[in-house]
């Protein structure tokens, strides 16, 4: 099945999927939301429109540490809400819009476990389901927002609630996969969310994270430097892929400005971490 770009239309979808599934799980599950779902959410008060994402990318920690029962609970809930593992993946899983245009909606489920290496594993009590070990997602799970979501689920509006990664947790695990996977997509959210969070812009998001992980930040230093290469000025890949999907969603908005804005905005974040 093909990937669905970006849109509003397809974040509508992706939400309203994973409205399904902690619907039919239900109860609030324990895994994190983490990915594409989150930068409207931490910039609601912006203003300006993030691209949105095709994908519900989840950090599944501490539902591996409920046990079999949760982890044969999420597989039946992603089943009843019509969802597929795809390609041999066992961490990754689609399904289609059911209402208004068809998107492509992948559910995807992170791990990041010491004793586990890295690479995709599955569980025994649920084989056609697993995860894939990414280091640094765990940082997600340890900065978590309940959140209250609505959408149809057959001919009826449901409200869950939803573990959600805050700010912090949301810039270290998306650094840490910036690092491992080099997308662009990544680069983008990482500096929307740094321009525009409710925080109040790059300086705040760096307090917030040496008040939560202050122990952590030595560890990460490398994937710190890597952000740092691909935004260290406006030629680089992070600030272009930045640029390109902002002007993509703000036509008016001046290339120059984006791809400045967001090398401004990384060096502040990554000054503020290291700064007295």
């Amino acid at each position: 099945m093909d990937e669905t770009p970006r849109s509003r239309e397809a974040r509508l979808a992706a939400e309203a999927a994973l409205v399904r599934v902690v619907h039919h799980y239900g109860a609030t599950p324990e895994f994190v939301v983490l990915g594409g779902l989150l930068p409207e959410l931490l910039c609601a008060g912006s203003g300006f429109i993030h691209a949105g994402t095709t994908d519900v990318d989840v950090q599944v920690n501490l539902e591996i540490v409920g046990g079999f029962a949760n982890v044969a609970r999420l597989e039946e809930a992603l089943r009843n809400a019509e969802f597929s593992p795809v390609g041999g993946k066992a961490w990754r899983w689609v399904t289609a819009s059911l209402r208004g245009p068809r998107v492509v909606v992948h559910f995807e489920l992170l791990a990041d476990l010491d004793d586990q290496p890295a690479g995709d594993f599955t569980f025994d009590a649920a084989p056609a389901l697993g995860a894939a070990n990414l280091r640094g997602t765990g940082f997600a799970a340890r900065d978590v927002e309940l959140r209250a979501l609505r959408a149809r689920v057959g001919d009826r509006w449901v409200d869950v609630e939803v573990r959600m990664a805050g700010l912090a947790g949301f810039l270290l695990a998306k650094t840490a996969a910036a690092r491992a996977r080099h997308e662009p997509k990544d680069w983008y959210d990482i500096t929307f969310v740094l321009l525009h969070n409710e925080a109040g812009g790059p300086v705040p998001a760096a307090e917030r994270v040496r008040e939560l992980f202050a122990a952590d930040l030595a560890s990460l230093a490398s994937a710190f430097d890597d952000l740092a290469a691909n935004m260290a000025d406006v030629t680089c890949p992070g600030a272009c892929a930045y640029a390109e999907q902002f002007c993509s969603d703000h036509p008016d908005h001046d290339w120059d400005l984006a791809v400045a804005d967001a090398v401004a905005a990384t060096g502040l974040f990554l000054a503020a971490l290291t700064g007295p």
